[in-house]
């Protein structure tokens, strides 16, 4: 007698299964005639077998590839070349006078037009004068009294003093005399001073400038109560006007026979400066370098050099910004990128740059002096180059990244 056993495939992994596995899930089990009984044991480790084979397929055949990710967005601005001053200067007065009241009181009037130039002495403001014309008349009315009382003493000595050396008065009577005189004296000194004090207080009501310049906006408005803690206004004082900037050590090392020269730190010697403003065009009066301060700032590792430049007409106003020209030195041919494509790690500075194929590459680089929001890079890269401004740190070396202009535009400045 012969019998068969049909497994079939398993549900779901018809086509899933290569040929030779399907060929397994069919098999037989016979029974020959004469064998007493079926062999169990064997068909049950046959079916756990299959069981796992079927299971690991299963697996295998669910797994898929996933596609590749899309390449990393970033933001690039071109390598620019171009001649570049050393530093960056800012623009103060010479001169800048904070008008405080000497007194305190409201506010009673403005005298100036906001921005105009005012001479020394020019009246500004004015603060209610009348208490302090009351209490400079009773100051008056004190020092009177007191010179009446020194009157007073004065005849009383001059009438003891005879009678004393007549023996008709007592010493003790033109000692007490003289005593009372010299109090008087003294009190009047005192009044004559709280007059002249009480005076000062009357005529500091009227707020004047105490240098020629230019004054600016008002801080404080008609009514207001002023302090000698309040900041009215400020006079600046910027014919000349000036520039302070800052070199960096190895600058300054460079250039330390020059500056530590004698006399340096006049205007006669100091070296001259060029100035270029804002929108490119230099400045057309030159200036001069006029003072080097004594230290290197540890947080910037920069040297603060002052100078001075002639500004008639009043052209440069306090808080522009300039490229200074000095003629030590002018990097010529320069290459620019943003300081925030710069990084640093570990010491040393790299940038990521983008190449034709469109793989990022992460690149040592040595910078060198600041330019305002640029860095200027001595080694490591070549005019034209893309680099990275956002999107650094997701950058690996070889990653294919999607370049896009930077919105906030290229370093290509004036």
């Amino acid at each position: 007698m012969a019998g068969r056993l049909d497994l079939g495939p398993a549900p779901g992994l018809t086509g899933c299964l290569p040929r030779p596995e399907q060929a397994i899930a069919r098999f037989s089990v016979q029974s020959e005639l004469g064998r007493t009984r079926f062999d169990k044991e064997h068909l049950v480790t046959l079916r756990l077998r299959f069981l796992i084979f079927v299971s690991l397929a299963a697996l295998g055949c669910a797994r898929r590839d996933p596609p590749p990710p899309p390449p990393l967005e970033v933001l690039v601005v071109p390598v620019v070349q171009r001649d570049v001053p050393e530093w960056i200067g800012t623009l103060d007065g010479s001169v800048n006078a904070d008008i405080r009241p000497k007194v305190e009181g409201y506010l009673m009037g403005q005298f100036y037009k906001e921005g105009q130039y005012v001479e020394a002495k020019d009246p500004l403001f004015e603060i209610d004068p009348r208490q302090f014309r009351a209490a400079h008349e009773q100051a008056q009315g004190a020092l009177a009294r007191a010179e009446a009382q020194l009157s007073k003493a004065s005849k009383d000595v001059e009438r003891f003093r005879p009678l004393a050396a007549q023996r008709a008065v007592s010493q003790q009577e033109l000692d007490n005399a003289l005593s009372a005189e010299r109090e008087a004296k003294a009190a009047v000194e005192s009044a004559r001073a709280a007059v002249e004090q009480t005076a000062l207080n009357l005529g500091w009501t009227k707020v004047g400038s105490p240098i020629h310049g230019i004054v600016g906006i008002a801080k404080s408005q008609v009514g207001d109560l002023v302090s000698p803690q309040t900041v009215m206004t400020t006079v600046s004082t910027v014919d000349p006007i000036r520039v302070t900037y800052g070199i960096s050590e190895r600058e300054y090392m460079a250039f330390a026979e020059l500056i530590n020269r004698a006399n340096y730190a006049t205007t006669e010697r100091g070296p001259a400066l060029e100035l270029i403003l804002d929108d490119g065009r230099t400045y057309s009066h030159p200036g001069k370098a006029v003072l080097v301060d004594r230290e290197v700032d540890v947080k910037t590792g920069t040297m603060t050099i002052r100078g001075f430049f002639p500004n008639p007409g009043n052209i440069l106003r306090p808080g522009q910004y300039g490229k200074v020209r000095a003629a030590l030195d002018v990097k010529a041919g320069a290459l620019l990128v943003p300081q925030r494509a710069v990084t640093e790690l570990q010491g040393g500075y790299r940038v990521g740059v983008v190449g034709q194929d469109g793989k990022a590459e992460i690149r040592a680089v040595e910078p060198g002096a600041r330019v305002g929001e640029l860095w200027v890079i001595e080694k490591g890269l070549k005019p034209g180059e893309q680099v990275i401004v956002a999107g650094l740190q997701y950058v690996r070396a070889g990653m294919a990244v999607q370049a896009k202009p930077d919105p906030g535009g290229s370093p290509a400045g004036p």
